[in-house]
């Protein structure tokens, strides 16, 4: 198989997570509608411990559970075609697949996926799923729209610091993701809990101090791998290829900028007792100045001639 068919099948195989994506996400978007019309018995039956389906026996779940049911089945599959979209366009390319924008947010999205399924194995967080979904989705389609044909990396790239530095940002940036989801939902459970107004949708996903917990824990992972991605290994690459550690380049800066705002969250939990909606206001300008970082620096650099050394990445 030659490397331009492998380019088109890892082509196909992002396309087609692409769809698969939405369709999950549509069939959470079909559970929450379905749970708003739930009897209350059937909603009793539906809701388990933090979002888990329990059906009594030789009972038919509720149709709520079944769309979960469905939809963390698709977000499996998806999280299977977007690796072998990677796998492919590695064997493509014949290196690893981030060396651009686009290879960083399909595999960094694969990762995501992964390590939700994983979590919905080992701690039925299925709850997540439909706000997990979301923003994956809105990372696919910015890496979509930043399509890089297969190629070689640029010089300054071909060396191994690329599998550390690169690897790491994207671990710590699917863990970012998943807890920018779980900020997302923890504010809007936390609205309705303190309005008294919690409704058969919103009842379905655990008490809001748990979902709160949930987003802490994604963060403090991802925070020291980006800090070891970002702030150490970058460094040591940047003199390798540029010789320098830091010329304040654009994408440097925000993801400075970023450690800063992840490492003040982590911080005022830590020291100063801040949980709740501070603390996920906090985590969200977190996973905004990374989003700033990955594509709109980038965009700023294509389109208004920003300097960066690094609008391949």
């Amino acid at each position: 198989m030659t490397t331009d068919q492998l380019a088109q099948i890892s082509n196909y195989l992002t396309g087609g997570g692409f769809v698969v994506v939405c369709i999950a996400f549509f069939c959470h978007v079909a559970e929450w509608i379905s749970a708003r019309r739930q009897t209350p018995a059937a909603a009793e039956v539906g809701a388990g411990a933090g979002g888990a389906v329990a059906v009594a026996p030789q009972e038919v779940p509720p149709p709520a559970d079944r769309f979960v049911g469905i939809a963390v089945s698709l977000t499996g599959l998806a999280a299977l075609l977007l690796i072998g979209s990677s796998v492919t366009r590695g064997l493509a390319t014949q290196r690893a697949p981030f060396g651009n924008m686009y290879e960083f947010g399909v595999t960094g999205t694969a990762i995501a996926l992964s390590v939700y399924m994983i979590l919905v194995w080992r701690a039925k967080i299925q709850w997540l799923g439909g706000v997990v979904l979301a923003v994956c989705l809105f990372i696919l389609a910015m890496s979509i729209s930043t399509y890089t044909p297969a190629g070689p990396l640029v010089p300054a790239l071909n060396t191994f610091w690329k599998y550390i530095h690169v690897g790491s940002i994207m671990v710590a940036a699917a863990m970012f993701m998943v807890g920018g989801a779980a900020s997302v939902l923890y504010l809007i459970k936390q609205r309705a809990e303190d309005r008294g107004s919690v409704g058969p949708v919103l009842s379905r996903f655990p008490a809001a101090a748990r979902i709160d917990q949930f987003a802490f824990r994604f963060n403090a992972v991802g925070f020291p791998l980006w800090t070891f991605g970002a702030l150490i290994t970058g460094p040591i690459w940047a003199h390798l290829a540029w010789g320098r550690y830091w010329g304040w380049d654009p994408k440097e800066v925000w993801a400075l900028i970023t450690w800063i705002v992840y490492a003040g969250y982590l911080h005022a939990r830590v020291t100063a007792g801040w949980k709740g909606k501070r603390a996920a206001y906090l985590a969200l300008v977190g996973f905004a100045t990374f989003i700033f970082s990955y594509y709109v620096v980038n965009l700023m650099a294509s389109e208004f001639g920003v300097f960066s050394q690094h609008t391949y990445a």
